[in-house]
């Protein structure tokens, strides 16, 4: 019998995200210099890499400002920790879609097109940038997170055209099947990465069933993770590795470390290694990432 379980976890910790958090925790890190600090504790909790997202630091709200990136990045790179740093690119897909008329969008709206998604890994040339692979109801309302198949295929091209690896995020099974598609026309280098995002509405239910169907459907040779938000955070750990995934946890997900206990990013990655550790299996290293990935970083 083939054992299915992967004993050897990329563990990424998703430090702010986008989402209107934090004021409901003062943990999130809104300022370039916070989540510069949360991904250096992330990674001495164990942490393989970080996924980041910048927020105004003035407001908290999102951000795609360059220059915020940049800072950010260079504050991790001069504390001289081994981290894998994994940039966002997913800003600027937000359609808020206008109640008296639909034809012009209401406040909110952040939407541009492919490319303009991407400057600051044009700049940072991060070693993984994040390319969310379709359009989605997100959440209730009129909120629509736009990502078209002519988008994709020109933010696939220039990602590849950087040498940083794309990591496809994958929020229901029509994204997975487009994103096979980019991989066939070969606008993504081997191995091809996926994200599957489970539980944000209204995307794929965090359902094992569900995350079983959409590893049925990867190709050959795919390296994937999955995470789930909220409570089902951290069996998500467990039921990503076993199925033979990497794992993803952070505050961007899930602000508590237990029913009421609000949690720090590292104190989530703390929790998450016991889960993979007392599985059997092991974190992999910074290092260890960069190779299993094929990451520029690993070759240069």
């Amino acid at each position: 019998m083939n054992e299915t379980m992967n004993r050897s976890v990329i563990l990424t910790c998703a430090l702010t995200g986008a989402g209107d958090t934090p004021g409901r925790s003062p943990h999130v890190p809104v300022t370039p210099k916070e989540i510069a600090a949360a991904a250096v504790e992330a990674a001495e909790a164990g942490a393989s890499a970080v996924h980041i997202h910048v927020r105004d630091p003035e407001t908290g709200a999102p951000s795609r400002e360059t220059a915020l990136y940049r800072e950010v990045v260079e504050r991790i790179r001069e504390t001289g920790v081994d981290i894998v740093v994994n940039l966002t690119a997913g800003m600027g897909g937000d359609l808020i879609i206008g109640q008296e008329d639909p034809t012009i969008p209401a406040a909110g709206t952040d939407l541009v097109n492919g490319l303009e998604r991407l400057p600051h890994v044009e700049e940072l040339l991060p070693d993984i940038c994040t390319l969310d692979c379709g359009s989605l109801n997100f959440g209730d309302g009129s909120h629509v997170y736009v990502s078209t198949p002519d988008m994709l295929r020109a933010g696939a091209r220039r990602i590849q055209q950087l040498g940083v690896r794309p990591e496809l995020e994958i929020f229901d099974s029509g994204q997975l099947w487009f994103a096979k598609q980019l991989h066939a026309e070969g606008l993504l280098d081997d191995p091809p990465l996926f994200q599957l995002c489970t539980g944000i509405p209204y995307g794929a239910p965090a359902d094992p069933g569900v995350l079983q169907s959409m590893v049925n459907l990867l190709p050959s040779g795919a390296q994937w993770a999955s995470f789930a938000i909220g409570r089902m955070q951290m069996p998500w750990v467990a039921q990503s590795i076993l199925l033979g995934g990497h794992a993803r946890v952070g505050l961007e997900d899930n602000l508590y470390l237990s029913k009421g206990v609000q949690a720090t990013n590292g104190q989530l990655t703390e929790k998450a290694v016991r889960i993979i550790e007392d599985l059997g299996a092991q974190v992999a290293t910074p290092e260890q990432t960069r190779s299993r990935l094929q990451l520029r970083s690993a070759q240069s």
